[in-house]
């Protein structure tokens, strides 16, 4: 919803104050079509050029993010404390009946009820990876800890392809943009035997590129880019606290102790009340007597 009215407020102050200082968007409206050809088929191109087709991908859905927002919401972190704190339990008090768990989690009774959790591949396998990795006693926490950075490093850097493409492409924005203004001074160039009042209308609308190009650059396409990498950010806390939970587990903390320990851990924003967490884990108590 804010980027939404972000774009709109650019677009209103903008043009609006343009147009109140006594602007006439004629011109820019005649040379518009023009120039978002040359300025945006330009900046495409260049996109593609220098990134592969899984960027594109990756990046053409990472821009729905600007307007959705974080993938997890606070009701997540909550379900996700409760799903750990189930499996804690569950590897203390029988091991052997965790194995089937996080060996088939998509035939899971324990991560069915959290469907959300179960979708997501990278938590799942985060969760399932280290639980099997304690079951074979590499159950050393700081080991353990150091392979999960690594991996929720290299997570990360792949989650920010699409937010450095962008932010390329924002980059490159206004040198196109003068690109196609060189080019439209070529083009007046080549009418100087016109009167005034045609050559300044010309002269006009080559300028249009390059207020398209600075205007796409800082306006539109670099707060995009700002924003997807904002949302990865703050998505990755989602796995950060698994992380988290798990090397507390390791370190032979008690279950609440371990599931506090995240809740501790995890943004204001989005963490869960003591007393909401505390409920839903007395609810999981209550279900498993």
């Amino acid at each position: 919803m804010f980027g939404f009215i972000g774009i709109g407020v650019i677009f209103v102050m903008v043009f609006g104050g343009y147009m109140l200082a006594g602007g006439k968007l004629g011109i820019i409206l005649k040379a518009l079509p023009f120039e978002m050809m040359m300025i945006g088929g330009a900046a495409i191109g260049a996109f593609l050029i220098s990134n592969d087709i899984s960027v594109v991908k990756h990046t053409a859905k990472d821009v729905g993010k600007v307007f959705k927002g974080a993938h997890w919401k606070p009701g997540d972190y909550r379900d996700l404390l409760c799903l750990l704190f189930e499996l804690i339990r569950l590897a203390r008090s029988n091991p052997v009946g965790l194995e089937e768990h996080v060996e088939s989690p998509g035939a899971s009774t324990i991560f069915g009820r959290y469907p959300k959790i179960q979708k997501d591949h990278e938590a799942v396998d985060l969760i399932c990876d280290t639980f099997r990795a304690a079951s074979m006693n590499y159950d050393d926490p700081h080991q353990v800890e150091e392979v999960l950075d690594k991996r929720m490093e290299a997570t990360q850097h792949h989650a920010l392809h699409s937010s450095h493409a962008l932010q390329s492409m924002a980059d490159a924005l206004p040198a196109l943009g003068i690109v196609a203004a060189v080019l439209g001074v070529i083009k007046t160039m080549g009418s100087i035997d016109q009167p005034p009042e045609i050559l300044g209308k010309m002269i006009g609308g080559a300028l249009v590129g390059t207020f398209l190009g600075v205007f796409l650059a800082y306006g539109i396409v670099g707060p995009f880019a700002s924003r997807v990498k904002a949302v990865v950010d703050e998505d990755a806390h989602f796995y950060q606290l698994i992380r988290e939970v798990l090397i507390a587990n390791l370190h032979n903390h008690p279950a609440n102790i371990c599931i506090e320990v995240g809740r501790q851990n995890t943004p204001h924003a989005v963490r869960p009340s003591f007393g909401d967490l505390e409920e839903a884990l007395r609810g999981l108590k209550q279900d498993a007597a």
